[in-house]
């Protein structure tokens, strides 16, 4: 009995490492173009967010965070650097596309250059993509 446990739990340790590789598995940078598909986006400016929206990022951006909101017909993703102690960071989109299956979301996020004269007072930058809805779950790189 007790050997058929250790096996048991042998083989959800294992389960459990493989999950993430399955979930990722969908947005590789893949060996040709055909296989995704790029999707148009529009990034938001403050103004332009749901109400709805605008206060669950109020409630994360002191953390990291990233998110999807759906409302009239648009996906949102969202993706926040979490606090910073001084202004000058920013995060840019390096490729939002579609492959097997996933919306895929690739961000790279900047900190202020050395000559950049930036604000000390602490800032959370994030960024809000608005695209059409989609079924598809997102994955963010």
């Amino acid at each position: 009995m007790k050997m058929r446990i250790r096996k048991m739990r042998g083989q959800s340790i294992w389960l459990l490492c493989l999950i993430p590789v399955f979930l990722l598995a969908g947005c590789g940078k893949g060996s040709g173009k055909g296989d995704r598909e790029t999707l148009d986006y529009e990034m938001v400016a403050e103004e332009g967010i749901p109400p709805e929206l605008k206060t669950i990022i109020e409630e994360k951006k002191v953390a990291e965070f990233r998110l999807t909101y759906t409302c009239d017909g648009f996906l949102y993703l969202v993706v926040g650097l979490g606090q910073q102690e001084t202004g000058g960071y920013s995060i840019s989109v390096k490729d939002l596309y579609l492959q097997d299956g996933s919306v895929c979301l690739e961000t790279e996020s900047m900190g202020p250059s050395k000559d950049e004269e930036v604000s000390k007072t602490p800032s959370c930058p994030y960024l809000v993509l608005k695209l059409q809805y989609r079924e598809e779950p997102v994955v963010f790189l």
